[in-house]
């Protein structure tokens, strides 16, 4: 049985991290720090269920369920197939992907530049640059320890640190009042529904493939083995996630007393970084985008290449990898509040499938053989999901959206919690008796 040693183990934590720490993981937790003020870390509480607990909890279930396909076929293998594909098209190049450009060039190149520039020149050959580099390092999904993991993430952190290490010596007017209604009724709920956007419960479902890739590389060959140092992986990221975030939010909090009214966590950075380190500190502020953008590319491509490889494996890989990379480059130049505007609906209703998903499978052991849990639990689920979906668009009448309201924790924005328990217990009851087998 081959063992890796612990650094190999670190390593691996590190490259997951860098995988999932991007674009919505710097804008997000600044931007709740901002909005929730002296409440921050009641928000961030919330936010550290969403955004760390449930993707490392991802994570786990994903490896030991022995993969999403195998995790979604508990409820049907429809369902499953459906499922993960539009798990991996909306981490992949239709919302995160596209994501990571547009987020990095708007921190990288504006700053920099005159009023007069031609912005969405320069966006079309920084995106041209950057998927074009993303690809390359793409191309070898079995050296992402090797690239990621030892330096990339090293210097990430390190960037983050700096900054973090300047608002301890400068801490500016301190923490500002809740900016938000939201955070000031219940920051702890807010925080748990901006959590979502970090988009990391999905990507935590596709990225197992590629840590999985990775350890076998390393010569670890029996599934267990694997399915272990998987699992190690993803607490170890989760950890480092938890410590990122808790210092943006530090930073955001900062930010909002200092700058009031900032609408989002990028706007939030540009205003206290530069005010902290002056000139330097847009660069630094653009070089800590740029480094954890460039990484959730790469770990995006590689997961999303290698899934539609073993899906339709008459498309090689690479010509997987070099797909995903043009449709996302086009997309991204769409601009970074379109590619907002479309992800917050899209993500509402799919998270809580994902998080129902999670759920059961760690009750597995109790449910096997009551194969109605799953679909019914899903179905409500993403029923539930569909319907407040509709409400915050404003398309559903008024009666109907009432009615959603009066649900427990709609306040919150968690109206699919009970449809989802009701679908566990209903079920529970038309499985009967347990019937021997795998559920």
């Amino acid at each position: 049985m081959k063992k890796l040693s612990r650094r190999v183990q670190l390593l691996l934590g590190f490259t997951l991290f860098s995988m999932f720490f991007g674009a919505g993981n710097l804008i997000f937790p600044p931007g709740v720090g901002a909005q929730a003020g002296t409440l921050t870390w009641p928000a961030m509480a919330g936010m550290a269920v969403s955004a760390v607990g449930l993707p490392v909890l991802g994570v786990v279930a994903v490896a030991r369920s022995g993969g999403l396909d195998a995790l979604g076929d508990r409820v049907h293998p429809l369902f499953s197939k459906v499922f993960t594909i539009v798990a991996y098209l909306a981490i992949g190049p239709c919302l995160a992907i596209p994501r990571t450009a547009s987020t990095s060039f708007e921190m990288a190149v504006p700053p920099f530049v005159g009023a007069e520039a031609p912005l969405a020149l320069l966006q079309l050959i920084y995106s041209l640059v950057f998927f074009a580099l993303a690809l390359t390092v793409a191309l070898r999904p079995e050296k992402l320890t090797d690239r990621l993991g030892k330096i990339m993430c090293p210097i990430l952190l390190a960037l983050i640190l700096v900054t973090f290490i300047g608002t301890l010596i400068d801490p500016l007017e301190g923490y500002g009042a809740p900016q938000s209604e939201l955070y000031a009724a219940a920051p702890v709920a807010r925080g748990f529904l901006d959590g979502y956007q970090t988009m990391d419960t999905i990507a935590a479902l596709v990225f197992g493939i590629i840590i999985a890739l990775n350890i076998r590389a390393r010569g670890v060959e029996e599934d267990g083995d694997v399915v272990r140092y998987t699992v190690r992986s993803g607490w170890m990221a989760g950890a480092l996630l938890l410590a990122v975030y808790a210092m943006l939010a530090h930073i955001g909090a900062l930010s909002g007393g200092a700058f009031p009214g900032a609408t989002n966590g990028a706007v939030v950075l540009t205003n206290l970084i530069p005010a902290l380190f002056g000139t330097p500190g847009s660069l630094l502020l653009a070089a800590i985008f740029v480094i954890a953008c460039f990484n959730v590319c790469v770990g995006l491509i590689c997961s999303c290449a290698e899934y539609f490889n073993q899906l339709c494996p008459r498309l090689s890989y690479r010509v997987w990898a070099v797909l995903f990379a043009v449709v996302s480059m086009l997309i991204a130049n769409a601009g970074l509040d379109m590619i907002l505007k479309v992800s917050v609906p899209a993500l509402s209703i799919i998270y809580p499938v994902a998080i129902a998903l999670i759920a059961l499978s760690f009750f597995q052991r109790w449910l096997e053989g009551r194969r109605m849990v799953y679909p019914v639990t899903i179905l409500l689920t993403g029923i539930a999901s569909i319907l407040y979906t509709l409400r915050d668009l404003e398309a559903l009448p008024a009666a109907a959206s009432d009615l959603l309201g009066a649900l427990p924790l709609a306040g919150q924005g968690l109206g699919w919690v009970l449809p989802a328990l009701v679908g566990a217990v209903l079920g529970l009851l038309l499985s009967g008796k347990p019937r021997t087998g795998k559920a």
